[in-house]
């Protein structure tokens, strides 16, 4: 009987052991690409914006569920260079983020490929960057725009909207996720916030569809900044540029236009 009782706790130590690994291993693989790199990088984001961002999400009950809600595009006012990671761990869904070919940093060419990052020129709104997000959208997938254009500064002050979103919502039918992000690091530069802990608050507001609208390009675009402008109650920012995230050491960030023709 005495040698019985270690046996039971080793066999009871054992089988503990297997479910801590089976609910491991289903929190690893349950991603959108279901292999365990994107899973592992699910897992350590969470955590990450969770104990160094303290993120809370409100309006949840908004986000599409399932791994293919698409086409859709996640819309969000920008305030650091850490609002894609807070965004992306809010929904259950891979988004492709559309950044700046001038922020596309060469040592991280491998991130950036890995986590299909769309490129776009802001001198052209028809760059190739441009259409690959085009295509993307008509395939059924999900694209994260920051149609501001550059960092809002100071924030909780909403900049004018670059048309591209407009461009993209007209020619593709995609729906719109209207989401506001506030209590990142306002720091610089932007990736700075990377390493600065916060009290953030990612604010799921509103799903919109404009394919029953009879409405161009520029009046989405200007229908969608009224709306930000509306559900946050932050005024808008007309005069005072915001600013580009320049990556690398010292550097400060530039102004961003006010009126800028880009697809960004």
């Amino acid at each position: 009987m005495t040698h019985a009782l270690p046996v039971i706790l080793w066999i009871l130590l054992c089988l503990a052991a297997l479910t801590l690994v089976g609910l491991f291993g289903r929190a690893i693989f349950k991603n959108p690409r279901g292999d365990f790199e994107t899973g592992f990088a699910f897992v350590i984001g969470r955590l990450y914006v969770r104990y160094i961002h303290a993120l809370r999400i409100r309006g949840r009950e908004r986000i599409p569920a399932g791994p293919s809600p698409g086409p859709l595009i996640v819309a969000c006012n920008h305030t650091a260079g850490v609002d894609p990671m807070l965004v992306q761990a809010a929904c259950p869904f891979m988004i492709r983020w559309v950044m700046a070919e001038d922020m596309r940093v060469p040592s991280l060419e491998w991130f950036w490929k890995w986590w299909d990052v769309i490129f776009v020129d802001r001198s052209r709104p028809e760059s190739l960057g441009f259409r690959a997000a085009l295509r993307h959208l008509k395939r059924g997938g999900v694209i994260g725009i920051f149609p501001e254009g550059g960092l809002e500064r100071p924030p909780r002050r909403i900049l004018p909207f670059q048309k591209g979103i407009g461009l993209l919502v007209r020619r593709t039918g995609a729906r719109v996720l209207v989401v506001t992000i506030d209590g990142t690091p306002q720091v610089d530069p932007a990736w700075a916030s990377l390493w600065h802990m916060s009290r953030s608050v990612v604010h799921v507001r509103e799903m919109v569809d404009y394919r029953d609208r009879e409405m161009t390009p520029a009046e989405i675009t200007e229908d969608l900044r009224h709306r930000f402008l509306v559900l946050t109650g932050w005024p808008a920012n007309d005069t005072m540029p915001g600013l580009d995230e320049i990556p690398g050491p010292g550097k400060k960030g530039r102004p961003v236009p006010i009126a800028h023709d880009s697809a960004a």
